[in-house]
């Protein structure tokens, strides 16, 4: 069959590398450049503590296939499995985490509960007034520059066609499949894949499904190099917004850093996302909450971008509940980059077989007409 996918972040170059792996023709057609929007502006974490419970099947699946990435892809995507805690400061906090670890251990996440002592012991220099701390060895973090670039790479290696710099004038559903006009040219496929991001309800909306999403930017930032001693990635068990921060050290020693700061609202026109160096100093003393160095380095650069956020924080992804041979993979509300290529891989098994082994159900388009 051909499948046209909407969309060149993470999501659409992971499908339509995987459609193509499985014999689809496709094209996939991008506004702008291959991994410009949300997946370059995202943090590179490879998580699955604190997701819904819901996501953990597709959570699973897209781990194995970040450890087979360099492999599939042909270049390092800098996955390093090693680890990912979250620290822990309150009593409330530790009743959170572990209520959380035993829900999610029936879905095959086991987390390991780390005291002081522990947490002074393996990982030096972080959280020094911490009480506890998860830990998930198996988690980690991959470079957000590389990995569209690369899924798209070799999704064209298998043949699939990739436009860049195309805006989508009009989609039309022919009965028998679609047509997508656009700036460079007017494309038909069998089936259409929906992975716009932020814009994604906008295209569900020509189809007669309503999203509630909003777009919005977060801010992130990155420091000078320190000596590199943080494997992990470092997170915060917290309910209090203006404590979540995160951080993780790459290994050239740079600290890159997120959360603690108000996601500032994001117009799709033109769709850019600019970091409030106001909240700056918030953010960092929340940051220095998990790891007090930071206050003796320099922040050299902060950014932002255009993400997709739905009312209930879990994504749109499956079948279209109107239109024959439409499908969606959008609104991953800020945490889709672990995601990804289970999601793509999904994607492209629901459409090519009309089933998938992971669960998909609680992500379904209609949900919201549903519940209304």
């Amino acid at each position: 069959m051909d499948v046209i996918v909407l969309g060149g972040g993470l999501m659409g170059t992971a499908s339509a590398y995987f459609l193509a792996r499985r014999g689809a023709r496709v094209t996939l057609i991008e506004r702008n450049r291959i991994g410009t929007g949300a997946t370059v502006a995202s943090f590179g974490n490879i998580r699955r503590t604190g997701r819904h419970l819901s996501q953990l099947p597709l959570a699973h699946r897209a781990l194995r296939l970040w450890g087979e990435a360099e492999r599939m892809l042909g270049r390092d995507v800098e996955f390093r499995a090693t680890g990912h805690i979250r620290l822990i400061f309150d009593e409330d906090s530790l009743a959170d985490m572990r209520a959380y670890a035993e829900a999610a251990r029936p879905w095959g996440l086991d987390l390991e509960e780390l005291g002081p002592r522990e947490i002074r012991a393996r990982f030096s220099g972080l959280g020094p007034e911490a009480i506890a701390a998860s830990f998930s060895p198996h988690d980690g973090s991959g470079n957000p520059r590389l990995i569209a670039p690369a899924f798209a790479e070799a999704a064209r290696r298998l043949g699939a066609e990739i436009i860049e710099g195309a805006e989508v004038e009009k989609i039309t559903h022919t009965g028998s499949g679609f047509l997508a006009a656009t700036s460079k040219g007017t494309f038909a496929a069998d089936c259409l894949l929906n992975t716009a991001g932020a814009w994604g309800a906008r295209i569900a909306a020509q189809f007669g499904e309503a999203v509630p999403l909003d777009a919005r930017g977060p801010q992130m930032g990155v420091t000078d190099p320190l000596p590199h001693r943080i494997l992990p990635v470092v997170g915060i068990w917290t309910r209090d917004k203006d404590h979540g921060a995160y951080l993780r050290q790459v290994e050239r020693g740079n600290i890159v850093f997120g959360g603690a700061a108000e996601r500032v609202p994001a117009d799709l026109d033109p769709g850019h996302a600019v970091a409030d160096l106001m909240r700056l100093p918030l953010q960092l003393r929340a940051v220095a909450r998990l790891l007090p160095a930071i206050a003796r380095v320099a922040v050299i650069r902060t950014w932002s971008g255009c993400e997709g956020y739905v009312r209930d924080m879990l994504p749109v992804m499956g079948r279209s509940a109107t239109t024959p041979g439409l499908f969606h993979a959008f609104g991953f509300s800020g945490h889709g980059f672990q995601l990804g290529p289970g999601v793509g891989d999904a994607m492209a098994e629901l459409i090519t077989t009309d089933r998938c082994e992971t669960p998909l159900d609680d992500f379904r388009v209609d949900r919201f007409s549903r519940a209304a």
